[in-house]
């Protein structure tokens, strides 16, 4: 049997660190639970006000002045966690998110897959 991360066309990786998710004026600091070139998994903030037909905009610091910005719409919410497809991402981002899912993965081919989910579309 299948399960849900194996169904994913999309490497993605855990990782717990530090990110603001901004949409207009608004801003909540939250942390990055999981992530990939489709999205992001993120701890909802509390008393969290975010519209699902507005984009938004996640920052995620990875230390050294690096960070990946993603402008993202919200899929699914809940107490815990809000999900987050991604609608564009910078190729400085992709490029640190390439690494990251290089760094915290054992296969090797893992930066191969992440280049090919990028430029193969999926229906």
């Amino acid at each position: 049997m299948v399960n849900d991360y194996e169904r994913r066309r999309y490497t993605r990786i855990r990782f717990d660190t530090a990110a603001t998710l901004a949409q207009g004026e608004v801003v909540f600091h939250t942390h990055l639970l999981d992530i990939s070139l489709n999205g992001v998994l993120l701890e909802t903030p509390s008393n969290y006000q975010v519209r699902a037909d507005q984009p938004a905009h996640i920052s995620i610091f990875l230390g050294d002045q690096a960070e990946i910005q993603m402008t993202v719409k919200l899929v699914h919410s809940s107490t815990r966690f809000l999900g987050f497809r991604c609608e564009s991402i910078d190729m400085d981002s992709v490029g640190h998110l390439r690494r990251l899912i290089e760094l915290n993965m054992d296969d090797p081919h893992a930066p191969e897959r992440v280049l090919e989910e990028l430029v193969i579309p999926h229906s």
